[in-house]
This record gives C-alpha cells, structure tokens and sequence, in this order.
C-alpha cells in the first residue's frame, strides 16, 4: 500500500468519495468524522497527511490543526484543508495555525490528488533536509550513494568531519559551533562548484559530518579546495587572543586545563577508480576508514585509499 491518508469530514458521503479515490490512485486511507476521533487516530498512528474539513460541529478543523501542532507526536504531519470558504482571511488563519495548503469545496477529484501528493512529496523532502545547513540528510545520501553505484557511475566518495571540534564548542558555546558547521557546509559546497563536476553532491550527515560524491579525477582538486577556504576562514570564528595563540585551553571535569589546536578539517576518500563498490555501506566503510588515517595527521588533510 501507499501512504496512509486521515480524511477527517463529518458529512459521511464526502468521505467515502474522497477515500475512494485516494485508494485508487494507491493512497491507503483512513476516515474520521470529527476532530475528537482525528486526533485520537493520528495520535496512535501517525498518517503520511491528514486531509481535513474545516467546518465540522463541536471541534472544527482549524481547532483540531492546533492541537495536532501541539502535540510532538503529530506536529510534522502535513495537514491539508477542505473548505466551503473562499476568503483570503480564513486561508491565513488555517496557514498561520500550520496548515501545508487548502483546498476550496467543491473541488475536483485530480486537482485533490496532485495537492495531496505534492505535499507529501514536500514534507518528505523537508524531513531529509538539515535544519542547520540545508543540506541533504541521511536517507538523501544513502539514495544517492546506491543510485550511483548501482548505475556504475564513477565515483569519489568525501568523507569528512572536523578535528578538535567538541573543545571548541565546549569553550564558545554551541551558537559558535553552530556558525562552524553552518561554514563547514558552505566550504564543501563551494568547493564542489568550482571544480566544476555538474553532478558533485554534499550531504549532511549529522553533528560536523558530511559526505560529498565528486568524480574521481576531481577528488583531489575538491578536497584541496575545501582545505584551503576552510583554514583561511576558520580563524576568523576565534577570539583574537586564541587565532594569535593557535590554541584554545579547556577546563575538563577533573579542573585540569588541556590546550587544543585549531579546529581541522580530516577527508577520508574512497573512489571506484581503482576497484568496484559493492554497497553504499562498503563504500561508506573505506572512506571511514581512511578518514580515521587522515585525522592521525595534524591540521586539515585527506587520505585517498589507492588499494586496488
């Protein structure tokens, strides 16, 4: 079956249309008749979207929206309006409360099918989608990964975390370490756009790492051109007295001060230049691998595993 559909109407012929049609364009849909039921469903099994009537006695559509934003359970269902009411002030008021979009009463049957679909499609979308730096996440890198190797395309695999980052954040504060990751992501996204690999892909794994797919006789010229903008620009994220240093010292639970380095760049790089990829996970294996190899090297660098 498809998504799962909550169509939420307190006129009974409404929603067995509505839920007919759903299931034959492969939805799997789910009724209730009014907000009270909607919201005890939606609690216990969470839909894809809930497509829902705005006028409704007792709790009405706008009120149920509200209390499905409240709830963690439910504040990321995309939710989709059914409404007899034509004015712009009625859509602001659903949207403002959270509403993904609305659809005027009477509708036709294509017209709600491509919305429900398009905003399913956006929320999915937006849930692989980094709040931090807008990045791909990890379902977006592990498609790509295996799209890739399954076409056999060549491939360079990049992947990259910071060195010494946990003592920096320790000592300015997460809203510093959040500027360094912030520019972490544009250093390797501009560095895939100036070697000019028209299908380059950075993605963002989570905390300071990151995965990039670049071609393999571009690899080298990527990683060198993240080292370089990173180390010219990460200073400037210091206090003046610890750029000069070249260190930052740090209190640990014991109340003894250690001096770290300057925050470092490490790449690990795997490429199918020399021997086939099975997996994204093998692939995602050997560039860990060499990562680790690199980050035994001080200061910013990559290590490009050769073996064939």
């Amino acid at each position: 079956m498809g998504d799962r559909i909550l169509v939420v109407d307190d006129d009974p012929d409404i929603l067995q249309y509505v839920k007919m049609n759903l299931e034959l364009e492969g939805f799997e849909a789910e009724t209730a008749s009014n907000g009270l039921e909607a919201l005890e469903i939606a609690a216990k099994h969470p839909p894809a979207l809930v497509l829902m009537d705005v006028m409704m006695p007792g709790m009405d559509g706008l009120t149920t929206l509200r209390h499905l934003r409240n709830d963690p359970i439910t504040s990321s269902v995309p939710v989709v309006m059914l409404t007899a009411r034509a004015l712009a002030k009625d859509r602001v008021k659903g949207l403002d409360l959270g509403a993904d979009d609305y659809i005027t009463k009477p509708f036709a049957v294509e017209e709600l099918i491509a919305r429900v679909g398009t905003v399913i499609r956006r929320a999915q979308q937006m849930r692989d989608v980094s709040p931090l730096t807008g990045l791909p996440g990890n379902f977006r890198i592990a498609a790509e990964l295996e799209e890739r190797i399954e076409s056999r395309a060549s491939i360079g695999v990049v992947y990259g975390d910071l060195d010494n980052f946990k003592a920096f954040n320790d000592h300015y504060g997460f809203m510093r370490g959040d500027s360094v990751i912030k520019y972490t992501a544009t250093t390797l996204t501009n560095a895939a756009a100036g070697i000019g690999d028209p299908d380059s892909f950075v993605g963002h794994v989570g905390g300071d790492d990151f995965i990039s797919i670049v071609h393999p006789d571009l690899v080298e010229a990527f990683c060198e051109g993240v080292i370089q903008t990173f180390d010219d620009g990460i200073l400037d994220f210091y206090d003046t007295a610890d750029a000069l240093q070249g260190y930052i010292e740090v209190t640990d639970r014991r109340g003894e001060r250690h001096a770290y380095p300057i925050v470092s760049f490490s790449m690990g790089v795997v490429t199918n230049q020399y021997r086939a990829i099975a997996s994204e996970w093998e692939a995602s294996a050997i560039a860990s691998e060499m990562k680790e190899f690199a980050k035994r090297q001080p200061g910013s660098t990559y290590s490009i595993d050769r073996r064939q």
